[in-house]
């Protein structure tokens, strides 16, 4: 690699480092440890094809991507978020003291926590990402179909686990944009 090349990857790294590591955050359940692990496999890979990268930050995540998927294929066993979660406090917005988006940020960490590395994979490409159905797809090298449905099946777990996370979602008699019938508007992410 010629100093040219190290600069721009050192340039990457540092612009982008605390990017990657909130999304393998989210990817590895809020454990700090494997995250940053997670950051630097992908970079490491980076690095090596780096003269031949057209979108770095793109290939980066596309490796955490998949590598979180090979994690979960492994069926490793779960390790505990480092906090507890069951003492989480939720409050309601604007209260005085302006916690409410802390609270919120730790009742979601603590829900994806507790969900299957697989779900929360999918619940993070699709929602946090935002990629469509089919980019998660051809990233997770499955079907749309098996997107939709585990998308499916984790947010009602997410929706079991974190309760407290549905309440907050506007009803139907305050939200003038959501059908009567309970349901997002066409478009709408959960």
């Amino acid at each position: 690699m010629d100093p040219q090349d190290q600069l721009r990857f050192r340039d990457f790294v540092d612009a982008r480092w605390g990017t990657l590591l909130r999304l393998a955050n989210l990817l590895t359940g809020g454990d700090r440890h494997e995250a940053e692990d997670l950051v630097q496999t992908a970079l490491m890979k980076a690095l090596g094809r780096w003269r031949h990268i057209d979108d770095p930050e793109g290939y980066v995540r596309k490796v955490m991507y998949r590598h979180q998927v090979s994690r979960w294929r492994l069926r490793r066993p779960h390790r505990e978020p480092t906090f507890d979660a069951s003492r989480t406090v939720w409050r309601e917005e604007g209260t005085a003291d302006g916690t409410a988006d802390a609270d919120l940020r730790i009742t979601m960490a603590g829900a994806l926590a507790r969900l299957t590395a697989r779900q929360r994979t999918m619940l993070v490409l699709r929602y946090f990402e935002d990629l469509s159905e089919s980019e998660v797809a051809g990233t997770l090298g499955c079907s749309v179909g098996t997107v939709r449905s585990t998308t499916h099946r984790s947010l009602a777990r997410l929706r079991t686990l974190a309760p407290e996370l549905d309440a907050r979602r506007p009803s139907a008699a305050t939200d003038p944009d959501r059908p009567a019938n309970g349901t997002a508007p066409k478009g709408a992410h959960a």
